[in-house]
Formats: C-alpha cells, structure tokens, sequence
C-alpha cells in the first residue's frame, strides 16, 4: 500500500507502508521519481531520473508541506516513528 499524501504540480507525494522507519516522502512524476529524508532536515535521498530543475521544485514544495507531510506520516505509521 502506497497512500497519496498530496499532488501538485505534476507530481505526487505519498509513503510506502513497510518501509524504512526514518522519515520520508517518495515523489513521483512522468519523468522519474524521486525520494526526500524529512527528518533530521529536508535531504535528497534518491533520484532517479528527475533534473536538477525539477528536484529543485520538488525540494521547494516539500518545504512548503512539511508540517502535512510529518503529520500525515505520523497517522498513517503511528506516533512514534520517526
């Protein structure tokens, strides 16, 4: 399972269940996709396709919701993931 957190722009922000338990958001697009650390800080961690431009973009947007993306992340693994 895969929930969607939020689109915009063209992309998609969602988690995958049973994953790692460190903090973060998988983006995907036509394009490629891409994966960004939350915690401790906002980190690229994966890229795989995107242009620095569109990563870029992404990063920005991530910034942007990262109070919905903790807490989303929070209701769907629980309150004490990190």
């Amino acid at each position: 399972m895969s929930p969607t957190v939020f689109h915009e722009k063209g992309f998609r922000f969602f988690f995958f269940s049973r994953e790692e338990s460190r903090m973060h958001v998988h983006v995907y697009c036509g394009d490629g996709e891409a994966k960004f650390w939350l915690q401790p800080e906002i980190e690229l961690a994966n890229n795989f396709q995107l242009s620095r431009l569109k990563i870029k973009k992404i990063e920005k947007i991530v910034e942007a919701h990262y109070d919905e993306l903790t807490i989303a992340w929070r209701k769907h693994f629980g309150s004490g993931s990190n």
